[in-house]
């Protein structure tokens, strides 16, 4: 299972990479092999601010559909255009061209709650 030790990680399965107050968001290598293979990425919320956890759109596999929740709070500032055409990204390279958000963090803070590449390790053993 691939773990970037320079991403932070949920407990929902969402891995973020910090730069400065922009945040870029997307599911793990673990999460995308649960869910199966990816054939819709829904994201509705760009251009609005939302609260840490809050739902900012959903991953649809074969057999289900999954939520996918705010890390931090933000503003979605863009979304992954290429996942409409091609959401097996998600698969292929969940870390990369998988990506599906990025959001202006509104609250710093609030990364001091996410957790590093041992504690997610620990958390999907």
């Amino acid at each position: 299972m691939n773990i970037p030790e320079n991403l932070k990680y949920t407990k929902d399965h969402e891995w973020v990479s910090i730069d400065s107050d922009i945040a870029t968001i997307g599911i793990t290598d673990f999460a995308q092999n649960e869910l199966g293979d990816i054939v819709f990425v829904e994201i509705e919320t760009e251009g609005e601010t939302l609260d840490m956890e809050e739902v900012f759109g959903s991953v649809e596999a074969v057999k289900t559909v999954s939520d996918l929740f705010m890390p931090l709070s933000g503003e979605i500032i863009a979304f992954n255009e290429n996942l409409e055409a091609n959401p097996e990204l998600v698969n292929s390279d969940p870390y990369n061209d998988g990506w599906m958000i990025k959001i202006k963090i509104s609250n710093t803070e609030e990364i001091n709650n996410l957790l590093d590449s041992n504690a997610y390790h620990l958390l999907i053993k």
